[in-house]
């Protein structure tokens, strides 16, 4: 019996305008919906095949101590270094593509919210 079917990530915000560059060009996820308070956006569900995030207003301050590290989400692109060519071209600094130890080929990136990405594929892949 499956106790769970599925889980969606929700991502605070702190500029959901800004933050969707990054998730809709970036990523190629696609706006399902959003919902505003008066002018401003506050979240947005995006989905991507069976993958879904939802995007929320950050609501406070961002008051987190100097080792925080917050979410990390490992990506597996169909193609690693199309992935990295387009977020590059979006204006977002992307490491290079490093062949690591225990068998992947991995780049990172930050979002603007401070997220850190990775994006990796089996090296022989």
């Amino acid at each position: 019996m499956d106790t769970v079917s599925s889980c969606i990530p929700v991502i605070p915000s702190a500029d959901l305008q800004k933050s969707l560059r990054f998730w809709v060009e970036g990523l190629g996820f696609q706006v399902e919906s959003q919902m505003h308070d008066g002018y401003r956006l506050v979240f947005s569900m995006l989905r991507s095949g069976n993958l879904c995030f939802m995007l929320n207003q950050r609501s406070g301050v961002s008051n987190s101590p100097a080792d925080y590290e917050g979410i990390r989400l490992y990506w597996a692109p169909a193609n690693l270094v199309e992935a990295r060519d387009r977020l590059k071209r979006l204006g977002y600094t992307v490491s290079e593509i490093a062949q690591r130890e225990y068998g992947q080929s991995e780049f990172f990136v930050t979002d603007d919210d401070g997220y850190s990405h990775c994006f990796g594929v089996r090296t022989n892949a």
